[in-house]
């Protein structure tokens, strides 16, 4: 290979990486969350960040869409330094990324359309005329067209959390964030859900972060795995090589193992030592 070659080659691999982590270190108090963690997600690509609930997963999300900063490290989402931007060019760059949360945290006062358009009418100046096509449009694609004008509350489980991505995509984002996206849902609103994010990662063009503790619907749709535990990345790589891993804590999270590294108790005393001490106020 000839040294243009090479460096050619370096330069798409680097282009081919949308957020870049390195270093990265993060504390709550006394408890270490990450410790000097690097990881890159690749373009285009459906990348997993899984481990028990605890582990940092929502507060990785948080710390890459520069809502808590880092102790140490760095983060750069389409080679811009995250934590290094003034508070306009943060913004710009939120805008590019598109958040499905946890609960869904629809607008309670707000009907299925103007959820959706919510979003497009705080960053735009569509005309009206554009904006309901732009918002149908989102609708049809997580199958809720038929719904736009439900209030929240006459939503099911899944419903909510479709209207919450369409809500997610609205601006076209490059990147799209999931936040624990299957919990609560029943076996069909996850099948629904699975199948979903993964269309859209590809028929759209995104890349998709997701964080998860649902093993099975996961590893059906992640091109790539990162397993945490105790601040640190303890296993990645594709699906099959993470069900492939033979350590002990990876087979604990994976196969839902009740023994093994992770303990059931929290850290504390010796339980006679503390039934029997004098209670400090």
């Amino acid at each position: 290979m000839t040294e243009n070659a090479s460096a050619g080659d370096l330069r798409s691999q680097s282009d081919d990486i949308i957020v870049k982590i390195r270093g990265l270190s993060f504390r709550r108090g006394r408890l270490v969350v990450f410790d000097q963690v690097d990881m890159d997600i690749r373009r285009g690509e459906v990348t997993a960040v899984m481990g028990p609930s605890g582990t940092g997963k929502t507060t990785l999300l948080k710390l890459i869409t520069g809502q808590l900063r880092p102790d140490a490290g760095t983060i750069e989402v389409d080679g811009e330094s995250v934590h290094a931007l003034e508070r306009s060019a943060l913004y710009r760059l939120r805008r590019r990324m598109g958040m499905l949360f946890q609960s869904g945290a629809l607008l309670t006062d707000l009907s299925v359309f103007d959820n959706v358009a919510y979003p497009l009418r705080e960053h735009t100046n569509l005309p009206p005329s554009m904006l309901r096509k732009l918002v149908l449009l989102k609708l049809e694609a997580v199958g809720l067209r038929g719904a736009r004008d439900l209030m929240p509350n006459e939503l099911s489980g899944g419903m909510a959390r479709r209207v919450a991505l369409a809500r997610a995509i609205a601006l076209d984002p490059d990147l799209v964030l999931y936040d624990e996206p299957f919990t609560g849902q029943d076996p069909i609103s996850k099948g629904m859900l699975v199948t979903l994010i993964r269309h859209l990662n590809d028929a759209v063009g995104l890349t998709s972060i997701l964080v998860s503790h649902d093993v099975a619907e996961t590893a059906q749709i992640a091109d790539q795995m990162y397993v945490i535990s105790h601040g640190e990345v303890i296993a990645q790589g594709p699906p099959a090589a993470i069900a492939a891993d033979g350590s002990a804590w990876v087979r604990q999270f994976m196969d839902g193992l009740p023994d093994g590294p992770v303990h059931f108790h929290y850290e504390a005393p010796a339980l006679v030592d503390d039934l029997l001490a004098r209670r400090v106020r």
